[in-house]
């Protein structure tokens, strides 16, 4: 294994670190509420860099600097639509979705929720949307595993099948052991190390380049296109890569944090640290990709990896430009964005299957440590099949990516906004909202219709489908009660 010891030694000391964080939640980690949800029981600042990093995963240091070096600024705009809804998110859903899962029979899970908010006795809607969790999250998990094995392949020297399972056991291992304290607090420890690693390294790259005058002359000498963001472009391409923000409303390992949020009052804080974050990093990791075409055009002898695998270039310049250990901490910062979205969405995938499967269906009665334990079991049952999918090295990070999020932001994106805005929406509204939005991406991507994003046209169609189906009936009594009763207590508190 060609590696430099200094670099192992790094990685180590920080997978270490973040087991031992999952050991030191094992001990506040009580019951199932305390599994999934940490007893909501977060602040400002663990719910803000929670649901930060668990948002930004591999693709941040690898699928979009890569698409940036390929590409240009023609591919920001993804960054764009990504700030933009993931602001519109804190801002209409965050703090009313805390209030609102509260009231519904204080929901831990999505599907929970669901099911109270519209008294749904059937169990159908949240069947259905625990079978939509465990499909996309799937294919999400896949996208990280995928994104620590070509780190570790790159770091070490492994073959891709050896590192598919390297990348993963840390992960699993906290996940398993500490649940949602574990996830949340190690997040914060991750996020930190994040955008360290994505202020610094194009700062760095910058340097070695010869400044600003002498780095944008070699970009454009390379292609002057390279700071057009029209091109290469059409209205349709544009829209798609702004639609990336519609994802937001749907995301359940965020949605989740906001859940766990101690209160309301938090929340706006929350959301100026999250914001402050996302904005930094976005911008950090758009200046390596676009930094990163300087330097190995100035520098071809070392630009195989990259060229080979546009994907790469983050982890090329880390290992070039720094000194080992200080190229171990930035490396490690891949690992924290991919340890941290895929430990929260295995917390997801395991929620769904112990709260909305085992507990509703099989075992009503368990106990609460039987259910910690069924959680921690299903933990493993997901992180394998996601192992499963990520075996084929031809897997790119942001198109395993694209899909789940697609998924997510279409089949659960308008139900959770016009739940949490509108009191008239009725349970035959949420189902024919989750399934006219799934349907239509899975339809759209197959058949690639216009080259648009399918997100796009299954949020839109699925929030038409609430509007109208509820408009044919009428919400219960209780319904309408619960959520006025939550929106007072939602304007009370903020």
């Amino acid at each position: 294994m060609s590696v430099s010891n200094p670099t192992l030694i790094t990685f180590v000391i920080y997978i270490a670190a973040m087991v031992l964080i999952g050991f030191m939640a094992y001990r506040s980690t009580n019951n199932l509420s305390d599994y999934i949800l940490g007893g909501r029981s977060l602040g400002s600042v663990v719910t803000a860099l929670s649901a930060g990093a668990s948002d930004m995963s591999g693709w941040l240091l690898m699928g979009l600097p890569g698409a940036i070096y390929m590409s240009g600024l023609s591919e920001s705009w993804i960054a764009i639509g990504l700030i933009v809804g993931a602001y519109l998110n804190w801002l209409f859903v965050a703090g009313r979705l805390r209030v609102q899962t509260e009231h519904n029979g204080d929901a831990l899970t999505l599907p929970d929720y669901f099911s109270s908010r519209f008294e749904d006795n059937s169990g159908l809607l949240r069947i259905i949307s625990a079978v939509v969790i465990l499909v996309f999250f799937t294919i999400y998990c896949a996208s990280g595993i995928v994104a620590g094995a070509r780190l570790f392949e790159s770091t070490f020297g492994m073959s891709y099948e050896t590192a598919l399972w390297a990348g993963a056991a840390a992960t699993i291992a906290y996940t398993f052991v500490g649940g949602f304290l574990a996830v949340s607090w190690t997040d914060t420890v991750q996020a930190t190390l994040m955008i360290f690693a994505l202020i610094l390294t194009p700062v760095i790259v910058l340097i070695a380049t010869g400044g600003f005058d002498t780095t944008f002359a070699a970009i454009e000498l390379k292609d002057a296109g390279n700071f057009d963001m029209l091109k290469g472009t059409t209205f349709i391409g544009i829209i798609s890569l702004m639609g990336w923000g519609l994802g937001y409303f749907g995301q359940p390992h965020i949605l989740a944090r906001f859940m766990a949020a101690d209160s309301v009052k938090s929340i706006a804080k929350a959301r100026r640290i999250s914001m402050t974050w996302m904005i930094l990093c976005l911008v950090g990791t758009c200046a390596v990709g676009f930094f990163g075409i300087a330097y190995f055009s100035a520098h071809p002898e070392v630009a195989g990896p990259v060229t080979e695998n546009h994907e790469r270039v983050f982890i090329e310049l880390a290992k070039i430009l720094f000194n080992p250990w200080i190229a171990g901490v930035l490396l490690s910062a891949i690992l924290a964005a991919v340890m941290s979205t895929l430990s929260c969405q295995l917390l997801v995938c395991s929620s769904a299957l112990t709260e909305d499967f085992y507990k509703t269906f099989l075992r009503k009665g368990a106990s609460q440590l039987e259910l910690v334990w069924v959680g921690r079991a299903m933990v493993l049952l997901v992180a394998v099949v996601a192992i499963l999918i990520a075996s084929n090295p031809e897997n790119r990070v942001l198109g395993l990516v694209s899909y789940a999020w697609a998924g997510f932001g279409a089949a659960f994106g308008p139900v959770v906004l016009i739940s949490v805005l509108w009191k008239g929406m009725t349970r035959d509204g949420a189902l024919a909202g989750i399934l006219v939005g799934a349907i239509t991406v899975v339809v759209w991507k197959h058949f690639s219709i216009w080259g648009l994003y399918e997100i796009i046209p299954g949020f839109i169609l699925g929030a038409l489908a609430i509007y109208f189906v509820s408009r044919a009936g009428n919400p219960s009594k209780g319904m309408v009660s619960r959520f006025e009763a939550a929106d007072e207590a939602f304007k009370a508190g903020r």
